[in-house]
């Protein structure tokens, strides 16, 4: 996975503002999203994520609606713009792959060549086979192959439309927990290897944690927040989208290897953790996930504990919780924002309040790999 820091130095931007009224639901979006890298669109059933993504396709139409990708209009109806979705330069990928049950993979993915001239192609067909490793594949019918092997078709063959920009809609959402998994890798894949801007919709914080570079956080048909992931994960005000998922994402980077502890130190802006050993060379980018309920704090650092990952940090803001016996506790370590989920008593008796310097004690790191 890509530091953030070497997305933010692209140039490009997105801009997208809808507003569309139905029988019961409302859509008014106005954004100015990164034209690079997986931007997440994150928020529960009914919030307006799927209407958005059809809207920037073309598939519905909101009147006096606007759509610049990179510098290319789509939409601009003050103006008599309107391109048809076939005139898009873009890929889209449901929940179902649908693909073609006559014809064998190959096929398939080259149907979406197909739509490309030669000159415009930018992703070539053993490109696009390598990157999704469906090699396997190619000469067996779509009902032969599993749910997750079929999706990796459907990406393959999105990206073969050599699109400018790549929709994704809750694409892991049919799949159960292994073949979720299964196809994970294969999506970092194309967002450390493509330079091709991603709106990924999803319902599931892990999903976004894992692939997103940039959030935008939908509720009943309006944007409630966007911003970069890291920092827009730690806002206090937001957690209840979030509930027993809120936490952090950490960009680290493989330091060292203990081969006697079997450990990895992975360094990052406020300080190092420790994790199992891993395959990892140094100097390779992790991103880690640190979630609330694993992080309690102490006024001095602990000797004789058998937690290693314990960080400096700053008290930077205090909010309620769902719960009434808990508080949300924001950190700051070193620059590197923290979340902590502690009791309203431990707050109390610890005397929590901005400016004061604490250990966080991180009990679980997640590897988002």
């Amino acid at each position: 996975m890509k530091p953030e820091a070497d997305l933010a130095g692209r140039s490009g931007v997105i801009r997208a503002a809808f507003r569309r009224s139905y029988p019961r639901f409302r859509l008014a979006v106005d954004l100015r999203l990164p034209g690079h890298g997986v931007t997440a669109l994150f928020g529960h059933s009914g919030s307006g994520k799927t209407t958005v993504l059809r809207c920037v396709a073309g598939l519905e139409r909101a009147p006096g609606g606007f759509l610049e990708v990179n510098g290319h209009v789509w939409q601009d109806d003050n103006n008599g713009i309107f391109l048809p979705t076939h005139r898009r330069p873009l890929g889209y990928v449901f929940q179902e792959a649908s693909l073609f049950p006559h014809l064998d993979v190959r096929r398939n993915v080259e149907y979406g060549q197909r739509r490309v001239p030669l000159a415009s192609r930018r992703v070539s067909l053993d490109q696009a086979i390598s990157l999704l490793g469906i090699e396997s594949l190619l000469d067996r019918k779509p009902d032969s192959l599993s749910g997750g092997e079929r999706q990796r078709v459907a990406i393959a063959r999105a990206l073969l439309t050599s699109p400018n920009l790549l929709l994704m809609d809750e694409p892991l959402a049919a799949l159960d927990l292994k073949r979720k998994l299964e196809i994970l890798p294969y999506l970092e894949r194309l967002h450390d290897e493509l330079d091709i801007p991603v709106l990924y919709v999803s319902h599931s914080p892990d999903e976004v944690a894992r692939l997103a570079d940039y959030l935008v956080l939908m509720a009943d048909g309006s944007v409630v927040a966007d911003g970069p992931l890291q920092q827009t994960l730690a806002r206090l005000d937001l957690q209840s989208s979030f509930a027993d998922d809120s936490g952090v994402v950490l960009e680290t980077v493989v330091a060292a290897h203990d081969d006697t502890d079997r450990l990895s130190r992975l360094d990052f802006n406020g300080g190092s953790i420790f994790v199992a050993q891993r395959p990892e060379p140094l100097g390779r980018w992790l991103r880690c996930r640190v979630h609330a309920r694993d992080v309690s704090l102490t006024l001095e650092r602990a000797e004789h504990t058998s937690i290693l990952n314990i960080l400096s940090a700053t008290v930077v803001a205090l909010a309620p919780t769902e719960s009434p016996a808990h508080v949300l506790v924001r950190l700051d370590a070193d620059g590197t924002p923290l979340l902590a989920r502690i009791t309203r008593r431990s707050s109390h008796v610890l005397g929590l309040g901005p400016g004061l310097p604490v250990w966080a004690q991180i009990k679980a790191v997640a590897l988002l790999d």
